[in-house]
């Protein structure tokens, strides 16, 4: 550490508890790393941190194929919305385009970006 100290400006800022979005926990077994900060923060930008909590209907195991699968009879459960506005910012002339995945009526996955 004093040979890198002497060839660039540093510090020791101690044992790592946060980095990138995960908290890290020292123990005997070595390092515990969680993202429930990084989930929880999530869900309050989200507007969803008073919800209640149901358990994944998807099988996690199973493997969909475009082939071998037959169709879904009622495909309103399974929606998928996008959009986009091509340089529609009239300050920065910025393109904006998002999308969000639901099951039924819950959000599962979304993104928007500028």
């Amino acid at each position: 550490m004093a040979k890198l100290s002497a060839e660039f400006a540093m510090k020791d800022l101690g044992s790592l508890s946060y980095f990138l979005g995960i908290a890290v926990t020292h123990n005997a077994q070595g390092l515990f790393l969680s993202q429930s900060k990084y989930a929880a923060n999530i869900l309050d930008r989200a507007g969803m941190t008073d919800r209640k909590y149901t358990p994944t209907p998807v099988a996690t195991t199973s493997k969909l194929s475009a082939s071998s699968n037959a169709p879904y009879a009622d495909l309103t459960l399974y929606r998928a919305f996008a959009d986009a506005d091509w340089g529609g910012c009239p300050d920065t002339r910025c393109s904006t385009s998002g999308y969000c995945v639901f099951l039924e009526d819950n959000l599962i996955s979304w993104s928007l970006k500028r």
